[in-house]
């Protein structure tokens, strides 16, 4: 019995160190260029803090959004699957590692047999009682050729991928909840804006029907001051139903409505995120958890090769056991009652059309691993180069759009004074007054834009983890 644990355990020590026919992996290379295009790519090439080592709550730098965001990490059900999916991935991979292990296995038989006289050698009929005690091993296979440890190590990269899956989740969640929130800010300072406009337009109005009742306005001054009266309510009736839109969008990502305490009251009084300067391709585009996860693909691909090849070698199984048999209760474990068995089979494959088969799908889903993988290489590098591009105009768009709308704030000042004194019609009135509120929506939508671009920017460089 000594010999037979002996020998299992050196069974083990030679599975264990096997070889492996998956072909050797190197990473390809990165179908990009080296550089982020234009002006914008060579002023973010300059050295600077890696958005993926920056964690999500020190990029938020508004309190409200901050505990949003947390509520949606907490409640989201689209996260919680992607970390449910991680958990069961990682199951499997402990599933497929445990077949490098033989499975041990205790078992205990009783039998009771009558064997009629006529084939019994006394030639009387007689009962026989049969106990028995085992501790063995069923089938187990030696991986001489590294095929379950190849399946192994396809099953840990596919925990891998699932796990950058997860993050990658969590970090699309994490912008789009504060990409709707800024939404919403900006939706309510629209319909304050509405407002205001509404409340200016009714002063007017009133004004313009006293001069028309003394003749000093006309009937069609009158009209065209309804106008931007009810011009400005469908405006304060469309902001306040995006932003009904807006707040049932929020709940729906967060997972349970927000309280209105962590509402946004505006966009000019919320706090901007950080800023960053991305470095270059190569340093960025390999943190994104999209593009390692596509890298843990390919490298599960690979492994699947090895197991496939491994498949046109013998395999060997052992079936073993130790144990005791006695045809009596209490002598199962008396001297000389000990048995056990050893069976080893080898099965040579000669001819497998599917073994061939399967060997050419492995290569067929490298292949189509390797092109997800530089595709998603090349998205990301399409959305960072994107991003920059959108980022190198939006601070000469804010100035511009601040700029109109002071001079705009002074024309209307000049219009409304020349009309009080007679000077001009009211139509260069209404004509300032309309550009002012476009000018101002403007800069709304501008600055919205540059927060916004600010959260993309995070997002593509591969930051929104925990960090």
């Amino acid at each position: 019995m000594n010999r037979v644990l002996i020998f299992l355990l050196g069974l083990i020590v030679l599975c264990t160190a096997g070889c492996s026919l998956a072909p050797t992996y190197a990473r390809p290379e990165a179908p990009v260029p080296a550089a982020w295009p234009g002006a914008a790519g060579r002023e973010a090439d300059k050295p600077g803090e890696i958005a993926a080592d920056v964690s999500w709550k020190d990029f938020i730098l508004d309190e409200k959004l901050r505990q949003v965001i947390g509520l949606a990490l907490s409640n989201n059900r689209n996260l919680r699957v992607a970390a449910l999916n991680v958990e069961r991935t990682q199951a499997l991979y402990r599933i497929q590692r445990a077949e490098l292990l033989p499975a041990v296995n205790a078992g205990a038989t009783f039998s009771k047999e009558r064997v009629p006289g006529i084939l019994s050698q006394s030639g009387q009929p007689k009962t026989t009682e049969l106990y028995n005690v085992n501790l063995g091993v069923s089938a187990w296979e030696i991986d001489l050729f590294g095929r379950i440890r190849n399946l192994s190590d396809a099953a840990l990269e596919q925990y891998f991928a699932t796990e950058q899956a997860r993050a990658s989740a969590q970090i699309a969640l994490v912008a789009e909840v504060a990409n709707t929130w800024l939404a919403l800010a900006a939706d309510r300072e629209n319909l304050k804006l509405a407002r205001s406009t509404l409340e200016t337009q009714l002063q007017t109005y009133e004004m313009i029907r006293r001069r028309a009742e003394v003749g000093a306005s006309s009937d069609l001054d009158l009209r065209q001051a309804q106008t931007r009266v009810d011009a400005a309510r469908v405006d304060i009736a469309r902001y306040t139903s995006q932003v009904a839109l807006d707040e049932n969008a929020l709940a729906l990502l967060v997972g349970s409505p927000v309280p209105q305490e962590l509402l946004p009251d505006a966009l000019s009084d919320v706090k901007a995120p950080r800023d960053f300067t991305p470095g270059l391709p190569s340093e960025v585009l390999q943190r994104r958890p999209d593009i390692v996860a596509a890298e843990h693909q390919l490298r599960a691909a690979h492994a699947n090769i090895g197991a496939a090849r491994a498949a046109f070698f013998p395999r060997i199984t052992l079936t073993t056991s130790i144990g005791t048999t006695s045809d009596q209760l209490s002598g199962l474990f008396t001297s000389g009652s000990e048995t056990w068995s050893f069976v080893p089979r080898i099965v040579v494959p000669i001819f497998d059309a599917r073994t061939w088969a399967a060997y050419d799908v492995t290569k067929v889903d490298r292949e189509i691993a390797l092109a997800q993988y530089e595709k998603a290489i090349q998205t990301g590098f399409r959305e960072v180069a994107d991003t920059l591009a959108q980022r190198a105009t939006l601070w000469d768009q804010l100035e511009a759009q601040q700029s109109l709308v002071e001079a705009s704030e002074v024309s209307y000042r000049l219009s409304d004074a020349r009309y009080t004194k007679g000077i001009d019609s009211y139509l260069r009135v209404l004509d300032a007054q309309r550009s002012l509120y476009s000018a101002q929506q403007g800069l709304i939508a501008v600055r919205l834009a540059r927060l916004a671009n600010l959260v993309t920017l995070y997002k593509v460089l591969g930051g929104g983890g925990d960090s």
